[in-house]
């Protein structure tokens, strides 16, 4: 992916919404992918693209070896981040009653 793709492909505030569930500990990959259509390889390129190269080292090494940011390695779910009043959220929109 170029930068001129992503300039293209995605508005300001997809690309800060992008940048921000990268660096989300509990989002994973697929999640991304499900919401953008960048798949892991897209989203670490993305990164570099979009970050200082500083701040693209921390990240990459933050995210290096760890489980959380894929569905297929956690151990299991984690279910104390969810209220029990959450709404149901559909494509990054919080759902209506």
């Amino acid at each position: 992916m170029k930068s001129a793709d992503v300039a293209n492909k995605f508005t300001d505030e997809d690309i800060d919404r992008i940048i921000q569930m990268a660096w989300e500990d509990r989002t994973p990959f697929e999640a991304i992918e499900f919401q953008f259509g960048l798949k892991e390889k897209e989203v670490i390129e993305f990164m570099r693209l979009n970050s200082k190269d500083s701040s693209f080292r921390m990240w990459r090494k933050r995210m290096s070896g760890r489980g959380t940011k894929h569905l297929q390695k956690r151990v299991a779910v984690d279910p104390r981040f969810k209220c029990t009043l959450q709404r149901s959220i559909s494509m990054n929109k919080i759902s209506k009653r």
